[in-house]
């Protein structure tokens, strides 16, 4: 079997430091030791911690996206169902992690964009990825008349997207799943209710 890369090794320690412990308060010293490399191996492999964080980042939205296609596929349950399926994947997720993880990206959205323009721009290049599968599942519950036509597909799924990393950020700070099963609830007798 071959051996991991140093490279690799420093991305999943990264991923794992940032995870649970933030972007400031997951220094490159703490990065490396997770890693078992050794000091300075870091800037060999990354220009800087900004860098860095933006492949982190990569590798948690790509995780995100594989939620997303299995959720989002179509195999016979109705848009709104797909959509509802998706959040409820989410949900039993921030569980297992008693209700205070919530989502990377929105995580790094807040702690970075005001002061990195990086990864701000990373952050913005991902949320217009994320929207497009969603996008794409409104409009197909538009055109059957489950979602509501009064409001752009893409500007339904921008809407879900940070309403939900709303919820999530409430759901962190009350320690509870309330925010979540509020945020549903409304939205599913709302906008992704059928016409």
């Amino acid at each position: 079997m071959a051996r991991q890369s140093l490279r690799e090794n420093l991305l999943e320690a990264g991923f794992r430091t940032i995870w649970n412990s933030g972007y400031a308060a997951a220094g490159v010293r703490d990065i490396v030791a997770a890693a078992g490399a050794r000091p300075g191996s870091f800037t060999n492999h990354f220009a800087s911690k900004e860098e860095f964080a933006g492949e982190v980042l990569e590798r948690y939205f790509a995780y995100v996206s594989g939620l997303v296609e299995n959720a989002l596929t179509r195999d016979g349950t109705p848009p709104a169902g797909r959509l509802r399926r998706y959040l409820d994947v989410i949900t039993s997720k921030l569980e297992a992690h008693d209700w205070a993880r919530g989502c990377m990206i929105g995580n790094l959205s807040l702690e970075t964009a005001v002061h990195s323009e990086p990864l701000r721009f990373r952050l913005v290049d991902i949320f217009e990825r994320w929207r497009q599968p969603f996008a794409a599942c409104i409009a197909e519950g538009q055109a059957a008349g489950e979602i509501t036509r009064a409001i752009d597909a893409e500007d339904l799924a921008d809407f879900l997207l940070s309403s939900w990393q709303g919820a999530m950020l409430r759901m962190k700070v009350e320690r509870s799943p309330e925010p979540l099963e509020r945020f549903k609830k409304i939205i599913f007798s709302t906008v992704f209710a059928r016409e």
